[in-house]
């Protein structure tokens, strides 16, 4: 399947029991006679602690590299996904994570702190920059306070079953993303890695070419016409954790008269002000930010799988609606995109599915060949 936009794709995975995340970035780097880089993972989770509604977290994910050391992908955590691991099970020794109440501390330590130092050393040279000693307690756990004894970080050993939770993450794809893709998923497959209760899938597609005032309004409203045919068709997984559609103000924003007049600047500006999130389908963030270092169009509704060629299907239904939205006669094509019926048979028919495209989504439609429930795993 011929695909033109360059994509990054990232699968939630489980690993069976005995194995983690390390294990399938340890066995991609040795298909491609390479090496792995343990790395930290930044995330945010809920608390119970009164006066701190989030905690920021670093997790310990692998990059894994190819002979010439560049980037094939990363495994890393996803604090979404819990309901397939006991809790009860004892931390597995050498893995932990490090907490704060403030995500500036945590850049700190990504700055200057090593992920390959053990738990009882790692957050020594945080230590050193607030001019303090670590403080190590009996149950494993060490802290660093600043001078007026305020907690900065901590570091814990990782909770039951937590280094069994994998988001693969592979490098931007240019060009045979079926080769490489498919690739990475058997390799998951050999090693009996499984889809998680709560999986997802994300893709996230170069924006570069999305980046203009017109073509962002057309983005907009051309999703949110096709918002319940995507679902139809996708069939996003009900127990997948932090999805939903865009707020009513981005729509109201966008068709307001004077916003296709907004230089992009200025169009970055006024989104920006609006309840936005990444933890919708379709997120934004990165293109509203003008994120240099990310600058994609993330689509998250689609469930977990290790189906290659489902994924690359739904790419390919995505990638052609890019593409009809950046044509040149943009006022005709989204009078076009907008009057079509929004049935999954007229989309199909607008993206000129191939015959395999259609073939493999309907399968999807008419069985279970893309499951979002961990019913089968061995688990």
């Amino acid at each position: 399947m011929d695909l033109f936009w360059k994509i990054g794709f990232e699968i939630e995975l489980l690993a069976p029991k005995g194995l983690s995340r390390q294990d399938l970035a340890e066995a991609i780097a040795d298909r491609h006679q390479g090496r792995v880089e343990r790395m930290f993972h930044q995330q945010v989770e809920p608390s119970h602690v009164p006066g701190h509604p989030i905690f920021e977290n670093l997790t310990l994910g692998y990059r894994a590299l190819d002979s010439e050391g560049r980037w094939i992908a990363h495994c890393v955590d996803d604090l979404t996904l819990q309901d397939d691991l006991d809790k009860s099970h004892p931390p597995r020794p050498g893995w932990y994570r490090i907490v704060s109440d403030d995500a500036r501390f945590l850049q700190l330590i990504l700055c200057h702190c090593n992920p390959d130092h053990p738990i009882d050393r790692v957050l020594q040279d945080l230590a050193r920059l607030f001019h303090t000693t670590l403080h190590r307690d009996a149950s494993g756990m060490c802290r660093v306070c600043d001078a007026s004894g305020q907690s900065v970080a901590i570091a814990a050993p990782l909770p039951g079953e937590r280094e069994r939770p994998c988001e693969l993450v592979t490098a931007p794809i240019a060009q045979n993303h079926s080769r490489h893709l498919s690739a990475l998923l058997d390799v998951a497959q050999q090693l009996n890695f499984a889809i998680p209760s709560e999986g997802a899938t994300h893709l996230h597609f170069d924006a570069t070419r999305l980046c203009t005032t017109q073509r962002l309004k057309q983005l907009v409203l051309v999703f949110s016409h096709w918002q319940d045919t995507f679902n139809r068709l996708f069939r996003p997984n009900p127990r997948c954790r932090r999805l939903g559609p865009w707020p009513a103000q981005l729509l109201e924003r966008v068709c307001s008269p004077d916003f296709e007049r907004l230089a992009w600047s200025d169009a970055c500006r006024a989104l920006g002000q609006l309840p936005l999130t990444k933890y919708c389908d379709y997120n934004l963030i990165n293109i509203v930010t003008q994120n240099k270092a990310k600058p994609t169009l993330e689509v998250r509704n689609l469930p977990a799988t290790l189906d290659s060629g489902w994924i690359l299907s739904v790419a390919s239904v995505i990638e052609s609606l890019l593409m009809l939205i950046c044509s040149e006669d943009a006022a005709q094509t989204q009078e076009r995109l907008l009057a079509t019926p929004p049935t999954v048979e007229s989309l199909l028919a607008l993206v000129e599915a191939s015959p395999a495209v259609k073939a493999q989504l309907h399968s999807s439609l008419c069985s279970d060949s893309v499951q979002p429930v961990a019913a089968s795993l061995n688990t």
